[in-house]
């Protein structure tokens, strides 16, 4: 038993020092910031190509796979932090997930407005009409009319 403990307590203090110590893209800007290191790149490609040797060219296609490389670790890891941040918010249900389909009447505790989704054309979906409101249920965005719970649209694993 007593081997079984310090073997996890030293696997949990060397653990942290395997990850790579590559900076994990948590903002939007550190994004935006690596996406013009990669257009500056690519306009210094371009020039070589007007103007350099086979050496130059060959540098800046370096330079330019490792800027696209930074880029794509930084998209990838601003996307799954917001995808973490956003599957701890308030919408997570105290029931659990079930498919709905059109035409099915909901419970209000389904549709309670702290599962309406407000900023509808942020994610480009259409204005509701009138009585109707854009509800998330886990993955899932229904379109219900508020006044009898009447689902009229689905559109399933939105979210995903």
């Amino acid at each position: 038993m007593r081997k079984i403990l310090t073997l996890a307590l030293l696997a949990a203090t060397v653990a942290p020092l395997a990850i790579p110590a590559a900076a994990n893209a948590q903002s939007r800007g550190e994004v935006r910031d690596s996406y013009r290191d990669l257009q500056e790149e690519q306009r210094e490609l371009r020039e070589a190509q007007r103007h350099g040797d086979r050496g130059d060219i060959r540098e800046e296609r370096r330079d330019v796979r490792e800027a696209r490389r930074e880029h794509r670790e930084d998209w990838r890891d601003y996307r799954e932090h917001n995808r973490r941040a956003y599957a701890r918010g308030h919408w997570r249900a105290p029931f659990r997930y079930q498919r709905w389909h059109s035409g099915v009447v909901l419970r209000p505790h389904y549709y309670a407005p702290r599962y309406y989704i407000n900023d509808y054309g942020r994610y480009r979906l259409p204005q509701p009409g009138r009585g109707l409101r854009w509800v998330r249920h886990y993955d899932d965005v229904l379109l219900v009319n508020i006044r009898n719970g009447r689902i009229v649209q689905i559109y399933y694993s939105f979210f995903w």
